[in-house]
């Protein structure tokens, strides 16, 4: 079987994305680029790459094609054996229509392009950002875009993680990767001020609507609001919401006045009122807004839960890290999934379209505290004080690939026996376990 043409477009597509992001130009003409990407749907994965290409702005079109290429020949060998299962058919889903708000206290939905496939790509442990390295590619889990949101998502999906495994352990109902899959068909876990608000009204990542936002909406992050347009609050939110649906259709079940899946029944009250659930004695039908909304949105959700559970299985040890460490850490995952670049990056942020282990943790460490760290690993060994890893807080740093010149890799560690790296040529911005006989320095 051939590799899906979408699942490997989608991996073109995040290449073109991270290297537009890490460049140098102008606003404008990141902006530019950006609506241009952003206007990338799985549906016309049968088009030509390069016609993309060809409507990026003329400043980046040619590095971006050479970031195109490199991407294009290393997966194209290699990306099906590892594709999850079900996500090799490419044949297009139904969207939802417009939701006509059935129940005041329940979030509404923004309906969404259909997720694309999880892409993985990444190379073998070779790691030293002073000396070109390997670049022969194998794969290891590194998720593509998702649809409409930011072109390095994979960073945003990390900060929601925390949250998504805190919430996900509020009753055994629901769990990190339901309410992941949700946010992603709720509003492609885009957020902030400029997170996009619904027809109906609806607010944040959560899509709450406004009464529901009074019932739900806490401080769960401790910083003094409420936030309905950021990360833990909405996040909480929801899993309190689903926890109180799940609750009350499993006691109608037992009742008898409800039957069917537990928890598709209760991601469909999410979306059209648990009122609807009971009406309907069980999956909301009748209605042209229940057969081509609220199903297709339970659908599509319990579809790419399994997607969301492997994409979050290293992310969910990311510990809700406080103080200068968690800023460190913060600082960094914002670019998984951004290219490796030997050379690239610094205290101000990528460069050359991405990083290198160096240049990740100089400017973490610099975005967190305000220091300026040397800008290779042998010389960043020199700042700081060295401890024993088993006393390596979120934050530290942590070094191997040693040489007789010092260490040739550096990396950052959020907790759990994980670090967050920028590894070598070919690769990204990842989350990976702690290699053997690495060493941990604490900076102040």
């Amino acid at each position: 079987m051939s590799v899906d043409p979408s699942s490997l477009i989608v991996a073109v597509i995040a290449a073109a994305g991270a290297f537009v992001q890490g460049t140098d130009a102008p606003p404008e003409i990141k902006d530019q680029a950006t609506q241009t990407l952003e206007s990338y749907s799985a549906s016309t994965a049968d088009q030509q790459v390069s016609d993309l290409i060809a409507a990026l702005p003329e400043p980046v079109r040619a590095p971006a094609q050479q970031a195109v290429g490199e991407v294009t020949a290393a997966a194209a060998a290699v990306l099906e054996p590892h594709l999850p299962p079900g996500t090799r058919d490419s044949s297009p889903t139904p969207e939802p229509g417009p939701q006509t708000p059935a129940e005041p206290v329940v979030p509404q939905s923004v309906p969404e392009p259909e997720p694309p496939a999880s892409v993985f790509l990444s190379s073998p442990p070779v790691y030293d950002d002073e000396s070109p390295a390997d670049t022969s590619t194998v794969l290891q889990p590194v998720p593509a875009a998702f649809p409409r949101a930011s072109l390095a998502p994979i960073g945003a999906i990390a900060l929601f993680a925390p949250w998504l495994r805190k919430a996900g352990s509020i009753c055994d109902g629901i769990k990190p990767a339901t309410l992941a899959a949700l946010y992603a068909a709720e509003n492609g876990f885009r957020y902030g001020p400029t997170a996009p608000v619904s027809p109906a009204g609806a607010l944040g990542p959560g899509q709450f609507m406004p009464g529901t936002w009074a019932i739900y909406g806490k401080d769960a992050d401790d910083d003094g609001k409420a936030d309905v347009l950021g990360i833990a609050d909405p996040v909480m939110a929801s899993g309190h919401l689903l926890c109180n649906m799940y609750e009350q259709i499993d006691d109608w079940k037992r009742q008898g006045r409800v039957a069917g899946d537990t928890l598709d029944l209760t991601i469909a009250a999410y979306n059209a009122g648990p009122g609807a659930v009971l009406r309907s004695g069980g999956m909301p039908s009748g209605s042209s807004d229940y057969e081509n909304q609220t199903k297709p949105y339970v659908t599509k959700i319990r579809g790419s839960e399994p997607s969301f559970a492997q994409l979050l299985a290293p992310l969910i040890g990311l510990s809700l890290a406080d103080g200068i460490g968690g800023r460190v850490v913060e600082s960094a995952i914002r670019y998984l999934g951004l290219p490796y670049v030997w050379g690239g990056g610094n205290i101000d942020g990528p460069s050359g379209g991405g990083f290198d282990c160096s240049g990740l943790t100089s400017f973490a460490i610099h975005a967190a505290t305000g220091i300026t760290l040397p800008r290779t690993s042998e010389t960043q060994w020199n700042i700081g004080q060295e401890i024993p890893m088993d006393q390596a807080r979120p934050g530290d740093l942590l070094f191997g690939n040693w040489q007789s010149a010092g260490p040739g890799h550096v990396a950052i560690y959020i907790g759990n026996g994980q670090m967050i790296h920028a590894p070598t040529t070919g690769d990204v911005v990842r989350i990976a376990d702690v290699f053997p006989e690495m060493k941990a320095r604490h900076i102040p």
